[in-house]
């Protein structure tokens, strides 16, 4: 497998593929400084290669691992699941979702595509977590909580069983969600509350 992006989010997903068995094969990054990572080769863009093999893009910022992926429609992509995580029989993760160091994904959750389910987060029956998502490290998702396409749940939030939340939002590290979430907001704090929109400057 091939990793898109060379930086510490990709350190963790190597660790998770490598403990997995799964052969690394080399990293791709834009930047002409970065040579290699972890012992492992770094070439220049992916799409002046001509390799086949499946693909994480080991990046951790929704904006840009959606672009990335967008690009590259039609390509083969894998998954990276640490075999420490505990994902249920019956829970769904898509392709170039990767999935953390003791992360549980509990029965009949949904994991959309190129998600990141983080470090110990949760993710509890019946939860669906959109593309590009992000649920961020010790972070939890009660039962039937649903999160929207490229939002950021930070570090240590809780959401409470039942509650949406919209697309491309952030909520903040230690919030803990007790009402739905609009679409592009910015919430922090227990109770959360919204503080502005991210299309805001």
């Amino acid at each position: 497998m091939y990793l898109i992006g060379a930086s510490g989010h990709a350190k963790v997903i190597m660790d998770c593929l490598l403990d997995a068995g799964v052969k690394i094969k080399g990293l791709f990054d834009q930047n002409p400084k970065v040579t290699s990572l972890k012992g492992y080769a770094v070439n220049g863009d992916y799409l002046t290669s001509n390799t086949e093999e499946p693909l994480i893009i080991s990046i951790g910022a929704n904006t840009i691992r959606a672009k990335i992926a967008e690009r590259l429609a039609g390509k083969q992509f894998g998954t990276a699941v640490h075999p420490s995580a505990l994902l249920s029989i019956d829970a769904s993760i898509g392709e170039g979702t990767v999935v953390m160091h003791g992360a549980v994904i509990q029965s009949s959750a949904q994991i959309g595509k190129h998600a990141i389910i983080n470090t110990t987060a949760v993710v509890e029956h019946d939860c669906k977590v959109g593309d590009y998502a992000h649920v961020g490290p010790k972070a939890v998702l009660c039962g039937h909580a649903s999160v929207g396409e490229g939002t950021l749940i930070g570090v240590g939030a809780v959401v409470i069983p039942s509650i949406k939340i919209g697309k491309w939002c952030v909520i903040g590290a230690g919030s803990v969600v007790f009402r739905d979430v609009p679409d592009y907001a910015v919430v922090v704090g227990n109770p959360a509350r919204l503080i502005k929109y991210t299309n805001e400057s």
